[in-house]
């Protein structure tokens, strides 16, 4: 008898033991694919550039606001700079500019002063404030192995390339953005007016949402837009891949910027989660919370010109590239995949040693922003090349054959921008607006006209940014 119970009690602890242990996480990759956009109209460089330089709070050039001022730009639609300040809610900024709504604000902190956008912690090159600690969301441990795959629809503008993301079992169409941190989307807790048009996400649906009591975000972006609201938790797929508990910041305002954008429903942040905006306490973004899933703790950004590109997650696909994979230590500092530089060559020849840069790999700024001196460098050797002050930037001639920028990163890899990326959107006639641009910050800002040459790897494991060419 006692021999009965003590092994109905040994079965009973076993039985105990194997319930508390941890399930095992099936690990996978995923892939966002973008497809060519029919309704492209074209770019517009002298917004492009504006956008770039407020985004990380950089002095604007006054050439630049007049140019944009005056209407001498690219036949595409171009906000003034007096109406960037849309938006009338506490939204943060870099610098402050005049605003259109009733009431004026202080600029946003780490911003300049003036009146536009409101308080709050700015998507600047300021550390991100807010205290320590995040929530943390649960990689899905039921995924099935093998790569998942979603597509992306590119907006008009070839800046923002959205894809389809499920929360709460409801699809949005989402950008994928490496210089921020936050997922945010338009939601039933905006105005109708607001909503119009956009694929709105209904908490009062989802039987997995939650709301994080006393939580809010407040976010502004380069080209002054912005949002701000709530904060909840829900599951979110992406591509197969699932995150549970993951941070889904509820818009209450929005930018008029980004009510006009129909087709963009809210934003995917991809940089580290220390830029997160969401208070009192910080939120972990979706690769964050995703990585233990994966079989790699990877991004990659394949983003090629006129051509179907990817973002994949988990994994390196190795037949997207030429040679092999540079490694590039990352700056965490700040919160964004920032890495230095401090050299450059045009074509084929000699390397030009300049002061050592810190810059950014940047998926969400469409142009290339270089030290002055490489911008300046780079343009001497292309004929027809002119610092045009009537549109605020370098032009050159659209049919011209421009050489190839060699930049080094980090002194460990030299990176190849084809000179054909470079030539980015036409102005008027013949002249064309350059892809690369110089600013006089010591922080440079390498986004699409870079990747469209470059394969790169984000790597979250060990805080490296993997660097090779185009195949």
């Amino acid at each position: 008898m006692h021999s009965f119970v003590r092994a109905f009690l040994f079965l009973g602890l076993l039985a105990a033991l194997v319930s508390a242990a941890p399930r095992s996480i099936q690990k996978r990759s995923f892939k966002v694919e973008r497809v060519k956009n029919v309704n492209f109209k074209g770019h517009d460089g002298p917004k492009e550039l504006l956008k770039a330089y407020q985004k990380y709070s950089m002095p604007v050039p006054a050439s630049l606001l007049d140019a944009i001022r005056n209407g001498n730009k690219p036949a595409a639609k171009t906000e003034s700079v007096e109406t960037k300040g849309d938006i009338t809610i506490k939204v943060t900024g870099g610098r402050g500019r005049k605003a259109n709504g009733a009431t004026k604000h202080k600029g946003g902190k780490k911003g300049g002063k003036g009146t536009g956008a409101g308080t709050g912690t700015s998507n600047s090159t300021q550390p991100a404030t807010g205290n320590s600690g995040a929530t943390t969301g649960t990689g899905n441990d039921t995924a099935a192995a093998g790569v998942g795959l979603v597509t992306a629809t590119p907006e008009s503008g070839d800046v923002e390339y959205l894809a389809p993301v499920q929360i709460g079992g409801q699809t949005l169409n989402l950008d994928f953005d490496s210089g921020s941190s936050d997922l945010w989307v338009f939601n039933t807790q905006l105005g109708a007016k607001s909503t119009s048009g956009h694929q709105v996400f209904d908490p009062t649906q989802s039987s997995t949402f939650k709301m994080i009591n006393g939580a809010s975000f407040s976010i502004s972006y380069g080209d002054g837009s912005g949002a701000a609201g709530n904060v909840g938790t829900d599951t979110v797929v992406i591509g197969g891949a699932t995150v549970t508990s993951q941070a889904i910041e509820l818009a209450t305002a929005v930018s008029q910027s980004f009510v006009q954008d129909t087709a963009n429903n809210g934003l995917v942040g991809l940089a580290f989660s220390k830029l997160n905006t969401v208070k009192p306490q910080q939120q972990k973004t979706f690769f964050d919370n995703v990585m233990p899933s994966l079989t790699e703790p990877v991004f990659t950004a394949d983003l090629r010109k006129n051509a179907v590109g990817a973002y994949e997650f988990g994994r390196i696909d190795t037949s997207k590239f030429t040679g092999d994979m540079a490694w590039i230590p990352v700056n965490t500092t700040q919160g964004f995949w920032q890495f230095a530089t401090s050299g450059f060559a045009v074509g084929t020849g000699q390397q030009t040693t300049t002061a050592t840069a810190q810059a950014i790999a940047d998926t969400g700024t469409t142009l290339m922003l270089v030290s002055q001196e490489v911008a300046d460098g780079y343009y001497s050797q292309v004929d027809g090349a002119v610092n045009d002050a009537q549109v605020g930037g370098f032009t050159v001639p659209c049919d011209a054959t421009l050489p190839d920028l060699v930049v080094d990163v980090a002194g460990i890899y030299q990176a190849t921008i084809k000179g054909d990326d470079i030539v980015f959107a036409q102005v008027q006639g013949n002249t064309c607006f350059g892809g690369v641009q110089g600013t006089t910050s010591s922080l440079q800002i390498w986004g699409d006209i870079f990747f469209k040459s470059q394969f790169v790897a984000f790597n979250g494991g060990n805080n490296t940014l993997g660097m090779a060419q185009h195949i």
